[in-house]
Order: C-alpha cells, then sequence, then structure tokens
C-alpha cells in the first residue's frame, strides 16, 4: 500500500538529520535502539513521517530542536575519527567538540589518520551542497609520499585512474590538480586537489602509481582556508562565507 505524505513531512530518520541531531545512519541506528521518542512515545520505525518543525523529538530525553543556524571550521587533528560515536572507543572530533558540537554534522570526512580543515553545520541542506559531485567544490590537501613522485605519475593522477572498489566495483578517480613542491628520492611534498572527495581517494591514487602516502592534511574546502587554526580548535564562519 501506498503511503502519502502531507506538505513539509519527511521520514523520522531524515528529520533527525535535518534538525542536526545524527546523521541519517546514525539517525537510524538510534530509532532501532529505542532512544528516540515522537511526541512522549517510543519510536522504532525510521520511516515514520513527520514534520521536523512540528514535532516533539527527543533523543536520550534531550529536546532536539532546530537552532540558529552553525557553521564552524574545526582543526581536525590526526587520530580523531569523524563520526559521533566509535564503536571501538576511539575519540572522535564530537569528543574534542564536546558542547560546541552540539546538533552538527559534519560536512564530508577525514579518515584517522588525516588531519586538517573540517566543516561542521547544522544546515543539512549547505553540507548536500557542499559534497555533492555535481557541483565540483574544491578541497585542497597538502600530500607527503615515499619516494619520488614523477610528473608522468602526477599526470597520470590528473587524468585519472579506474581502481577496484568495495563489491567488486572499479571506479574512476582523479586529482583536479597535482602539483610537486619538493621531492627527493625519500619522499614528495604536494598539494592536491580533488572536486569529489571520494573515500580513501588520494591515498588510493598515490598507492596506484606506486607511493604511500604518509601525510595528508587539508587545508581548504571550496572558498573555506584552514589558515593558522591550531590542531583542535575551531572557529565560527557565517553564511557570506560561502558566497565566494
Amino acid at each position: 500500500m501506498t503511503s502519502h505524505r502531507q506538505k513539509g513531512q519527511v521520514s523520522l530518520d531524515r528529520a533527525l538529520s535535518k534538525l542536526g541531531a545524527a546523521s541519517r545512519t546514525e539517525a537510524r541506528a538510534l530509532i532501532a535502539d529505542g532512544r528516540v521518542r515522537l511526541n512522549g512515545r517510543v519510536v522504532t520505525d525510521p520511516s515514520l513521517p513527520v514534520i521536523p518543525e512540528g514535532a516533539r523529538l527527543t533523543v536520550d530525553g534531550r529536546d532536539v530542536r532546530r537552532d540558529a543556524w552553525r557553521c564552524i571550521v574545526f582543526h581536525k587533528p590526526r587520530g580523531v575519527v569523524t563520526t559521533h560515536r566509535d564503536p571501538e572507543g576511539r575519540e572522535t572530533v564530537f569528543d574534542v567538540l564536546g558542547d560546541e558540537g552540539r546538533g552538527l554534522v559534519a560536512v564530508g570526512r577525514l579518515d584517522r589518520a588525516s588531519s586538517g580543515l573540517l566543516l561542521l553545520t547544522n544546515d543539512t541542506q549547505l553540507a548536500n551542497r557542499l559534497t555533492d559531485p555535481v557541483a565540483r567544490v574544491t578541497r585542497r590537501y597538502v600530500v607527503t609520499v615515499r619516494g619520488r613522485v614523477s610528473d608522468d605519475a602526477a599526470r597520470a593522477i590528473e587524468r585519472g585512474l579506474d581502481l577496484p572498489a568495495p563489491g567488486g566495483r572499479r571506479e574512476h578517480l582523479r586529482a583536479s590538480s597535482v602539483a610537486i613542491r619538493k621531492a627527493s628520492n625519500r619522499e614528495t611534498h604536494l598539494i592536491v586537489e580533488l572536486t569529489e572527495g571520494r573515500n580513501r581517494e588520494v591515498r588510493r591514487l598515490f598507492a596506484a602509481v606506486g607511493h604511500e602516502v604518509t601525510r595528508l592534511h587539508r587545508i581548504a574546502f571550496g572558498p573555506i582556508d584552514l589558515g593558522d587554526l591550531p590542531p583542535g580548535r575551531w572557529r565560527e564562519i557565517g553564511k557570506d562565507a560561502f558566497d565566494a
């Protein structure tokens, strides 16, 4: 039987995401665990239609409501994972942020071994726009790899490589720009720009041309620069920062 939603209704998991309480994947886990209440009643169906602005939603007894618009630039330290909770008990960006991270979602991810600029916001539409591959928003990285990267290898990464992906698939990965800053037989330092930000993309590209990435540090995301922000610190930015 087909259900018809009223105007403004979305699924419960999406409502929690829109309100900045969790990502949709995390929201589904919270719902399945019985930690979400709708108008005082425990609900366990993530597809239940609700109007986010009109429903009283709580997670672990805490009201979920739309806060004033926020976006922060966070300097993610190496060794910290980009998730709300980690099943292995590792430190997360939200552990570092504490109350400052309440209601925020990460715009894309940096893997545990990577550091640098991470945007977090309670505006899920902004997050979706910045991470949509169609938008081709530039991410800029300082990269160090083992060995000397040749010009031919750099150009191959710019042209793109067909690489294995989960599920037996193959996907075409490429960097929009690879600039060699300093090279020796021991290691090479580069500036790499991407416009899609797929899973472990930089590491996979360099591995494919025979180089292990030893440092991956994001210094810009779209018009936002990391600047001299120290590791583990953050700063607020306004909506006009994305007008450039």
